[in-house]
């Protein structure tokens, strides 16, 4: 396939695409011959009409040119499998207005790649599966994340109007520093000008954000790193509610639902277990209790609050219409 002239200038195009500077050498080296070759081909992609960038010497190369307008965007293998499954996954996205554009794209894409490709697409998507969101609430607005991309870059200040996990709300004058993504949800690490700390926003909770017009001088990130900021934030939400559960199974089988709750097993005999579970409030207790019950058999020993909420689940369920 290397000796193919069509193939591997193909290959040398996508690597030129990276717009980044190669050596003679390298590109020699990738496309497993001589830097005369390299030469030839590279000649052969401008009579194409690409424009290509080149110095002489002992350290001369390559470069697609700034500002090219480059004909037929041109994908390896690897990269288009990349591309394909990216665009399947932000048709997920938390975004509004992603998904429909990534599905037109994805559509796209997919028409047009072989059937090699499409198996091991299809292969991937079939042996994957994501958590999708229960409500639409907790999407972010494209807009305000751009506005935010924008202040981390520029070091702007940004004013907004926040709500809380309890409902209320507030209007802030943040620094943003940060944007990470946790699964499905978007934070933003930012310096809170009123409280004169360091905050995480979810930014589906963010709204109005507008540019203040003043910068700032960066700070440094707590432990310099925005996405551990970030999982010790959402890590240390208090948990005050607790109970106690007896489940009917071995638990290594719980270990797949258990993954997803706040627990701590407290003994384990053979085919039983208790287990400690945490959470926020109530409500999620139950719906801890609920979802491990739909993997074995459960009662609540304590406390007698939870173990009342439950039966009350499991009599409204029961007496749900069919």
């Amino acid at each position: 396939m290397r000796n193919d002239p069509t193939s591997r200038a193909l290959r040398l195009l996508s690597l030129l695409q990276t717009h980044r500077f190669w050596h003679g050498a390298e590109l020699a080296a990738r496309l497993e011959v001589t830097e005369r070759t390299v030469r030839r081909d590279v000649d052969r992609l401008r009579d194409l009409g690409y424009l290509v960038d080149s110095t002489s010497g002992k350290y001369g190369g390559y470069r697609l040119a700034t500002g090219a307008q480059v004909p037929p965007l041109v994908l390896d293998d690897d990269e288009a499998v990349a591309v394909t499954v990216g665009l399947r996954y932000a048709a997920e996205a938390a975004i509004g207005g992603m998904e429909e554009a990534s599905l037109r794209a994805l559509t796209k894409i997919e028409s047009l790649l072989p059937h090699r490709l499409r198996r091991r697409v299809s292969a991937l998507h079939s042996s994957v599966t994501s958590l999708r969101r229960a409500a639409d609430d907790d999407v972010v607005d494209p807009e305000a994340l751009s506005v935010f991309a924008a202040a981390c870059r520029d070091q702007e200040h940004v004013r907004i109007d926040y709500r809380r996990g309890d409902g209320e709300s507030s209007r802030r004058l943040v620094e943003p520093h940060q944007l990470v993504t946790a699964g499905r949800r978007w934070y933003l690490v930012a310096w809170d000008q009123h409280r004169r700390d360091w905050r995480t926003f979810r930014l589906d909770r963010l709204r109005n954000p507008w540019p203040a017009g003043s910068h700032f001088t960066p700070r440094v990130i707590p432990g310099g790193d925005a996405a551990a900021f970030v999982a010790n934030s959402i890590g240390s939400t208090p948990r005050h509610h607790e109970a106690k559960l007896a489940v009917q199974a071995v638990f290594a089988e719980l270990e797949g639902v258990l993954r997803w709750i706040d627990h701590t097993p407290i003994q384990v005999d053979g085919d039983c277990c208790l287990i400690q579970i945490r959470s926020e409030d109530l409500g999620r207790l139950v719906m801890a209790v609920a979802r491990i019950a739909l993997t074995a058999p459960v009662t609540v020993r304590e406390p007698a609050e939870l173990a009342h909420a439950v039966s009350q689940l499991a009599t409204h369920l029961s007496a749900a219409p069919s």
